[in-house]
Formats: structure tokens, sequence, C-alpha cells
């Protein structure tokens, strides 16, 4: 009887979600359509690349379809089940809520575990390639327009990036991709107490992926007196290697970059470079902690599977006494109660208040914890 029973809520509830997999992922697909298409089709992308594209796209999706899905699916179910007195019936034929929805709980483990998988191999993948092809098209598209010239091809503007090790700070103007050429260039170097010691302003600077270093022209190197601040001498150059300049430009880029836009390898690549300037000033680890807080986030976030069966079920079995859409609002309510907790102890991990693991674990154990407690009054 059990098994049966397993089997019919389990086939239930796989239908619903399904559908809401395929309903949730239209809706994320024609969001970005409204964002992007338009620019894939002004960078003159055929049919086959603007589909391949959102082949590419799909997986980076999966994190944020599987638990609202996962929802939506156990409200409906439940909802259903609750409405038809068939909870009832069951608790009456001496079942309890876990014997219940046994097979929804095996359910949400096996989606968190897919979702471990595919958030620390797909889904960076995913992101990479699909943000590499929408990157490649406009450049070609660029190419097409500028006549042979590539200055002005993937053109970043405004990019800063501060190198805490060797205390250097980096300002540009502007940044092609295509020729790793920077404009309007101005370099900081600062003493072990933070006084600034020289500056290099440049119009052009470009780095050399053979030798790894930059080369400025048409540029002024100022010395300062670290006591006084005044300049103590100029000279002006031509052309200048600085080859103790090893500033990675794809290093400057993510940097540039919102840490929920990076995806897994991003942020990795972006630690191991905070790791390599050895870490050793308070500044250089407060610059590190919005990163490993984002990446602790990434690998905890399939829990909210989880989270989600631990929430929907003791509100939806709550009673024959309650009407269900009491139970479905309380979950929705709950449901972005955690997004809520997940932002704030993001904001004090990221500002230093606790700790990254700290900040990425409590708000999974407190929901996790205030499910767990409701089972109290329903089982």
């Amino acid at each position: 009887m059990i098994k049966i029973l397993d089997r019919y809520i389990f086939f239930e509830w796989l239908k619903i979600f399904a559908i809401a997999v395929f309903v949730t992922l239209g809706i994320l697909i024609m969001h970005d359509m409204y964002s992007n298409l338009g620019d894939l089709i002004n960078y003159g992308a055929s049919a086959y690349e603007i589909v391949y594209y959102y082949l590419l796209l799909t997986p980076s999706f999966i994190p944020v379809i599987l638990p609202i899905s996962l929802l939506l699916s156990l409200i409906f179910v439940l909802g259903a089940l609750h409405r038809n007195n068939e909870i009832t019936a069951m608790r009456a034929a001496g079942l309890n809520v876990f014997s219940i929805t046994k097979s929804l709980w095996i359910s949400g483990v096996v989606l968190s575990l897919g979702l471990f998988w595919i958030t620390a191999h797909l889904v960076p993948t995913s992101v990479e390639k699909s943000r590499l092809m929408m990157d490649t098209l406009h450049i070609q598209s660029e190419m097409k327009k500028s006549a042979g010239d590539l200055s002005n091809i993937g053109k970043i503007q405004q990019m800063c990036f501060a190198n805490r090790k060797d205390r250097r700070l980096w300002i540009m103007n502007s940044f092609s991709m295509a020729t790793n050429k920077a404009t309007g260039v101005f370099v900081s170097c600062f003493d072990e107490n933070g006084a600034e010691a020289s500056k290099i302003m440049a119009r052009e600077a470009v780095y050399d992926d053979v030798d790894g270093c930059w080369f400025f022209s048409d540029g002024q190197e100022i010395s300062y007196d670290v006591s006084t601040s005044r300049a103590v001498r100029s000279v002006v150059f031509d052309k200048k290697y600085y080859r103790d300049f090893r500033e990675d430009p794809e290093i400057m880029r993510l940097s540039m970059k919102r840490v929920k836009d990076l995806s897994l390898f991003e942020i990795n690549e972006l630690l191991e470079a905070s790791a390599k300037e050895g870490l050793v000033s308070a500044a250089a680890k407060s610059a590190a902690l919005k990163y490993e807080v984002r990446l602790y986030n990434i690998w905890l976030s399939p829990l909210i599977c989880i989270i989600v069966v631990a929430i929907a079920i003791p509100f939806s079995v709550a009673g024959v006494r309650t009407n269900p859409m009491v139970g479905v609002s309380k979950t929705v309510a709950m449901f972005f109660a955690y997004y809520m907790i997940d932002n704030i102890f993001s904001a004090l991990g990221g500002a230093g208040y606790i700790s990254p693991v700290v900040a990425a674990f409590a708000p999974a154990a407190i929901m996790l914890i205030f499910a767990l407690s409701l089972y109290r009054k329903v089982i």
C-alpha cells in the first residue's frame, strides 16, 4: 500500500513539476529575449546562431527554474490533495506526514544533488560560452563597420583596477578587448605606507601577451616626495616597457563585473589572483570577501530544493480546517523570506561583519530549523 501511495503522489507531483519547468523556462527565455534578442539581430546573428545562443544560455537558468518549479508543483499537488480530503483519509489510515510525503522528500534530495553537479559544471560553462558568443558576435559586427580599425572593437569604458600586492592603482579611459590596448592610462604607485610615490600617465598602453607585461606610449612618469606629496622629478618618454607591470587584462575586466554576473570559474579565478597578491592588507582581504561569499552561496544554493520541500509540506497539510490558500500564501511568503534573509547575510559577509561561510550557510540553516519545527504541529 505504501509503495502504491508513494508512486501515486510522486507521479502526480512529477506531471505538474514538468509543466512548471517548461513554463518557467519559457518565461525566463522570453525575458532574456526582451533584453538581448534585439542586440543579437543588430549584430547580424543568423537564426541558427540565435537558437544556438539560447541553447547555450538555457543551463544557466536551471538554478532558478528548479526551486520555483518545485515550489509551484508542491503547492499545487499538496493543495489538491488537501482540497479533496485525500490527506485526511491517508492520516485516518494511520500514516503520518512523513510517510505520506516520503516520495516528495526523496525528490527534493535528488534535485539538490543534481543541482550541485549542474552548479559546479554545467552552469559556469553555460554562462561563459553564451557570454563569449555574444561578445564574439558584437566584435564581428564592429569589425565589419570599422574598415580595419580594431582600436574601437570590444571597447570597455572607464576600467579601474587595484593591484594591492604591488600597490598600484590603474585607471583607463577605455580598453579594447580585441587589441589589448588601453587609452588615457593613469597608474599610481604607492609605498608601503600608502603614500603615492610615482605616477605614470600615457596616451596608450598595450599588454604584451608574449612577455606578459605592459608597454606605454607617449607618456610621462612623475616621482613624488612621499613626505610632502610634491613632485620632485618628471620624465617624458615616447615608448617604454614596464616589465614589472604584469597585471592581466582579463583579471582587470572580471573585477569590473558585478559579482552576481560572474560564473563559478570566474570567481575562482579572481580568488586565485587575490591569493597571489598574498592578501597582506586589510583592504585586500576586504576586497576578496565579496567573492568568497558569492562562492559559498553558489555551492550551498542547491540546498534550496530541500528547503522548499521542508517549507511547503507543513503549511500545505496543516489540517482540514485550514483553507488551502492560507497554506499557499504562507509557503510563498516563507520562500521569499528566505531570499531576503540570504541577501541580508550576504551583505553582512561582504562587509566583513561575519565570515563568508556563516553568511552562506546561516540562511539555509535558519529556514530548515524553522521548517522542521513546524512538523511538531502536523505529525
